[in-house]
Protein backbone atom coordinates (compact mmCIF):
# COMPACT_ATOMS: atom_id res chain seq x y z
CA UNK A 1 0.00 0.00 0.00
CA UNK A 2 0.74 3.56 -0.53
CA UNK A 3 2.03 6.00 2.64
CA UNK A 4 0.09 8.67 2.39
CA UNK A 5 1.12 11.51 5.27
CA UNK A 6 -2.03 13.29 7.21
CA UNK A 7 -1.43 16.45 6.20
CA UNK A 8 -1.12 15.42 2.12
CA UNK A 9 -4.18 16.67 0.75
CA UNK A 10 -4.88 13.78 -2.43
CA UNK A 11 -8.02 13.06 -4.57
CA UNK A 12 -9.77 10.19 -4.75
CA UNK A 13 -9.75 9.92 -8.03
CA UNK A 14 -6.06 9.21 -8.04
CA UNK A 15 -4.22 5.62 -9.07
CA UNK A 16 -1.28 5.40 -6.79
CA UNK A 17 1.33 2.50 -6.90
CA UNK A 18 2.69 0.33 -4.26
CA UNK A 19 5.17 1.66 -1.67
CA UNK A 20 4.78 5.09 -3.07
CA UNK A 21 5.60 7.65 0.02
CA UNK A 22 3.62 10.97 -0.65
CA UNK A 23 4.52 13.50 2.59
CA UNK A 24 3.72 16.34 4.18
CA UNK A 25 1.22 18.79 2.69
CA UNK A 26 1.65 18.00 -0.83
CA UNK A 27 -1.21 18.04 -2.63
CA UNK A 28 -2.49 15.29 -5.48
CA UNK A 29 -5.21 16.42 -7.88
CA UNK A 30 -8.03 14.13 -9.50
CA UNK A 31 -6.92 11.91 -12.49
CA UNK A 32 -3.39 11.71 -11.42
CA UNK A 33 -1.85 8.51 -12.20
CA UNK A 34 1.51 7.44 -9.95
CA UNK A 35 3.67 4.84 -10.19
CA UNK A 36 4.75 2.01 -7.39
CA UNK A 37 7.99 3.03 -5.49
CA UNK A 38 7.75 6.48 -5.78
CA UNK A 39 8.96 9.73 -3.59
CA UNK A 40 6.77 12.99 -3.11
CA UNK A 41 8.04 15.14 -0.91
CA UNK A 42 6.87 18.10 1.45
CA UNK A 43 4.58 20.61 -0.50
CA UNK A 44 5.06 19.15 -4.15
CA UNK A 45 2.01 19.88 -6.50
CA UNK A 46 0.52 17.58 -9.13
CA UNK A 47 -1.92 19.29 -10.96
CA UNK A 48 -5.06 17.13 -12.23
CA UNK A 49 -3.68 14.46 -15.05
CA UNK A 50 -0.56 14.38 -14.39
CA UNK A 51 1.10 11.03 -15.04
CA UNK A 52 4.00 9.69 -13.20
CA UNK A 53 5.97 6.24 -13.71
CA UNK A 54 7.56 4.20 -11.18
CA UNK A 55 10.55 4.49 -9.19
CA UNK A 56 10.70 8.54 -9.26
CA UNK A 57 11.67 11.27 -7.14
CA UNK A 58 10.11 14.70 -6.89
CA UNK A 59 11.99 16.75 -4.31
CA UNK A 60 10.00 19.48 -1.77
CA UNK A 61 7.37 22.31 -3.32
CA UNK A 62 8.25 21.41 -6.90
CA UNK A 63 4.89 22.09 -8.97
CA UNK A 64 3.89 19.91 -12.07
CA UNK A 65 1.05 21.00 -13.89
CA UNK A 66 -1.75 19.56 -16.41
CA UNK A 67 0.25 18.01 -19.22
CA UNK A 68 3.08 16.81 -17.78
CA UNK A 69 4.51 13.04 -17.93
CA UNK A 70 7.45 11.78 -16.02
CA UNK A 71 8.35 8.18 -17.42
CA UNK A 72 10.57 5.69 -15.02
CA UNK A 73 13.27 6.57 -12.62
CA UNK A 74 12.63 10.57 -12.96
CA UNK A 75 14.66 12.37 -10.63
CA UNK A 76 12.75 16.04 -10.09
CA UNK A 77 14.99 18.56 -7.70
CA UNK A 78 13.52 20.84 -5.16
CA UNK A 79 11.59 23.64 -6.29
CA UNK A 80 11.35 22.53 -9.74
CA UNK A 81 8.36 24.52 -11.87
CA UNK A 82 6.71 22.89 -15.14
CA UNK A 83 4.88 25.67 -17.06
CA UNK A 84 1.39 24.30 -19.46
CA UNK A 85 0.58 27.63 -21.12
CA UNK A 86 3.18 29.21 -23.67
CA UNK A 87 0.78 32.42 -23.92
CA UNK A 88 -0.54 32.77 -20.15
CA UNK A 89 -2.82 35.22 -20.07
CA UNK A 90 -5.48 35.43 -16.67
CA UNK A 91 -8.06 37.38 -18.93
CA UNK A 92 -9.63 37.08 -22.70
CA UNK A 93 -8.55 40.19 -24.74
CA UNK A 94 -12.46 41.23 -24.24
CA UNK A 95 -11.80 41.29 -19.96
CA UNK A 96 -13.31 38.08 -19.35
CA UNK A 97 -11.65 35.47 -16.51
CA UNK A 98 -10.09 32.99 -18.76
CA UNK A 99 -11.48 29.55 -18.18
CA UNK A 100 -10.34 25.88 -19.18
CA UNK A 101 -12.22 26.59 -22.64
CA UNK A 102 -10.22 29.77 -23.63
CA UNK A 103 -6.39 28.22 -23.66
CA UNK A 104 -4.99 25.15 -24.51
CA UNK A 105 -3.00 23.15 -22.82
CA UNK A 106 1.15 22.33 -23.98
CA UNK A 107 1.98 18.89 -22.98
CA UNK A 108 5.28 18.16 -21.26
CA UNK A 109 7.45 14.79 -21.54
CA UNK A 110 10.42 13.68 -19.46
CA UNK A 111 11.94 10.70 -20.58
CA UNK A 112 13.33 7.36 -18.58
CA UNK A 113 15.69 8.28 -16.21
CA UNK A 114 16.39 11.65 -16.90
CA UNK A 115 16.96 14.05 -14.10
CA UNK A 116 16.11 17.64 -12.99
CA UNK A 117 18.35 20.13 -11.01
CA UNK A 118 16.79 22.24 -8.01
CA UNK A 119 15.00 25.30 -9.25
CA UNK A 120 14.69 24.44 -12.64
CA UNK A 121 11.91 25.89 -15.07
CA UNK A 122 10.55 23.49 -17.49
CA UNK A 123 8.25 25.33 -20.38
CA UNK A 124 5.33 23.68 -21.75
CA UNK A 125 6.26 21.43 -25.16
CA UNK A 126 8.94 20.69 -24.17
CA UNK A 127 10.34 17.13 -24.42
CA UNK A 128 13.57 15.96 -22.33
CA UNK A 129 15.22 12.77 -23.58
CA UNK A 130 16.46 9.43 -21.43
CA UNK A 131 19.44 9.68 -18.97
CA UNK A 132 19.19 13.87 -19.46
CA UNK A 133 20.63 16.00 -16.88
CA UNK A 134 19.43 19.89 -16.52
CA UNK A 135 21.44 21.86 -14.35
CA UNK A 136 19.98 23.16 -11.26
CA UNK A 137 18.39 26.85 -11.60
CA UNK A 138 17.56 26.35 -15.96
CA UNK A 139 15.02 27.64 -17.93
CA UNK A 140 14.78 24.75 -20.15
CA UNK A 141 12.83 26.10 -23.42
CA UNK A 142 13.37 23.73 -26.17
CA UNK A 143 13.59 20.04 -26.19
CA UNK A 144 17.19 17.80 -24.71
CA UNK A 145 18.13 15.13 -26.30
CA UNK A 146 18.82 12.16 -24.54
CA UNK A 147 21.97 11.97 -22.35
CA UNK A 148 22.50 15.65 -22.97
CA UNK A 149 23.72 17.43 -20.05
CA UNK A 150 22.31 21.41 -20.34
CA UNK A 151 22.39 24.14 -17.96
CA UNK A 152 21.98 27.87 -17.76
CA UNK A 153 19.13 30.48 -18.84
CA UNK A 154 17.94 29.20 -21.59
CA UNK A 155 19.58 26.18 -20.83
CA UNK A 156 22.52 25.11 -23.54
CA UNK A 157 23.92 21.60 -24.42
CA UNK A 158 27.04 21.46 -22.59
CA UNK A 159 27.81 17.53 -23.01
CA UNK A 160 26.97 14.07 -22.11
CA UNK A 161 26.52 12.28 -19.15
CA UNK A 162 25.97 8.28 -18.65
CA UNK A 163 23.18 6.67 -16.87
CA UNK A 164 25.39 6.40 -13.79
CA UNK A 165 25.14 10.78 -14.11
CA UNK A 166 28.92 11.00 -14.62
CA UNK A 167 30.49 12.98 -17.65
CA UNK A 168 30.90 10.88 -20.92
CA UNK A 169 34.24 11.88 -22.98
CA UNK A 170 34.76 11.17 -26.72
CA UNK A 171 36.50 7.38 -26.92
CA UNK A 172 36.60 5.65 -30.15
CA UNK A 173 33.37 5.30 -32.40
CA UNK A 174 31.55 7.15 -29.27
CA UNK A 175 32.24 8.19 -25.75
CA UNK A 176 33.06 6.27 -22.76
CA UNK A 177 31.86 7.54 -18.93
CA UNK A 178 35.00 8.69 -17.00
CA UNK A 179 33.35 6.89 -13.37
CA UNK A 180 31.65 3.77 -14.76
CA UNK A 181 32.97 3.08 -18.05
CA UNK A 182 30.28 2.28 -19.94
CA UNK A 183 30.29 3.14 -23.77
CA UNK A 184 27.99 4.83 -26.02
CA UNK A 185 27.68 4.74 -30.09
CA UNK A 186 25.52 7.69 -31.42
CA UNK A 187 21.86 7.02 -31.93
CA UNK A 188 19.05 8.89 -33.53
CA UNK A 189 18.04 10.62 -30.48
CA UNK A 190 21.41 11.20 -28.52
CA UNK A 191 24.20 8.87 -27.47
CA UNK A 192 22.98 5.09 -26.95
CA UNK A 193 25.04 1.91 -24.91
CA UNK A 194 26.76 -0.16 -26.70
CA UNK A 195 26.48 -4.16 -27.01
CA UNK A 196 29.71 -4.64 -28.49
CA UNK A 197 31.79 -6.32 -26.22
CA UNK A 198 34.97 -5.24 -27.88
CA UNK A 199 33.51 -1.44 -27.49
CA UNK A 200 36.38 1.24 -26.62
CA UNK A 201 36.41 2.09 -23.24
CA UNK A 202 39.45 4.71 -22.15
CA UNK A 203 40.51 4.72 -25.46
CA UNK A 204 41.28 0.86 -25.06
CA UNK A 205 40.21 -2.40 -26.50
CA UNK A 206 37.78 -4.35 -23.85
Amino acid sequence: MPRIHPTADVSPNTEIGEDTQIWHQAQVREGVRIGAQCILGKGVYLDKGVQIGSRCKVQNYASLYHGVTLEDGVFVGPGVIFTNDRFPRAITPDGRLKTDDDWEVTATVVHEGAAIGAGSIVLGGVTIGRWALIGAGSVVTRNVPDHSLVFGNPARHWGYVCCCGQSLVAAGDGWSCTQCGQHYRPGPSGPQQSQDPAATVFGHRR
